[in-house]
């Protein structure tokens, strides 16, 4: 095992799970924003969808605790790395020195010199949302008795999680544009022919994440009659 922990301490082991951690976060971000999606198609449809999902509780325990646990892995692995290239340059980190002429610009210049920013920001966001929609901090009141889709609405409607959600979503977007094409190439899918594909592919999927989850709070409050439940819950009652 001796190997294992020597790999997981070089710089190049903690990027190599920075990437796995990384893609697995990413399936999960589509898997979720699929769901999301639901409640343009209705309010049945996502009810059943998020009734689905909480039917079987140990199968979501499992599946909480692996995504927890690579969330832990990502940001401890991207900070261990950030400190230990602040600590080998020995330079601020505003200004990054490279070899590479088009790194050498200033940190706020570049997607892949914003990672931390931007990670930080998605975590707020992740952080937010788990509070509002998991935990129901501070909602008692306002989501008591209502259903998964009424209670989606109420919150992406809300004016503080509507700024709150679309700028963690877009900087989640800007984040995983620039995080998938380095996890593929970080574990190994690096080719002259295929590398500009993959770097296309992230770019795109980053603005499917940030379009995708921004758009419920965007949607809420210029077309707020496209996720008011109210109407069809007093219908079915």
């Amino acid at each position: 095992m001796s190997w294992l922990t020597g790999f997981l301490k070089s710089s190049v082991g903690r990027k190599f799970v920075m990437a796995i951690t990384g893609l697995f976060l990413c399936f999960f971000l589509v898997v979720h924003l699929s769901g999301n999606l639901l409640l343009y198609v209705g309010a049945d449809a996502y009810n059943h969808y998020a009734h689905q999902l909480h039917s079987n509780e140990e199968l979501l325990m499992i599946a909480e605790v692996l995504l927890f646990g690579a969330f832990a892995l990502h940001i401890y692995m991207a900070f261990s790395t950030t400190i230990e290239n602040i600590s080998a340059r020995k330079k601020s980190y505003r200004v990054v020195e490279s070899k590479r002429d088009d790194r050498a610009l200033p940190l706020t210049s570049a997607a892949d010199q914003t990672m931390m920013i931007t990670g930080l920001i998605g975590l707020f966001f992740l952080l937010v949302h788990i509070s509002d929609f998991k935990l129901e901090n501070g909602w008692e009141e306002a989501l008591a008795g209502q259903s998964q889709a009424q209670k989606a609405s109420i919150i992406v409607s809300d004016f503080t999680r509507i700024i709150i959600y679309v700028l963690g979503s877009v900087a989640l977007g800007i984040h995983v544009s620039h995080g998938l094409g380095s996890a593929c190439q970080t574990i190994g899918f690096n080719h002259p022919k295929y590398t500009p594909t993959v770097h296309l592919i992230s770019k795109i999927f980053g603005v499917i994440v940030a379009v995708g989850f921004s758009s419920f709070s965007v949607v809420s409050q210029f077309f707020p009659d496209v996720l008011n439940f109210a109407e069809t819950a007093s219908k079915s009652l």
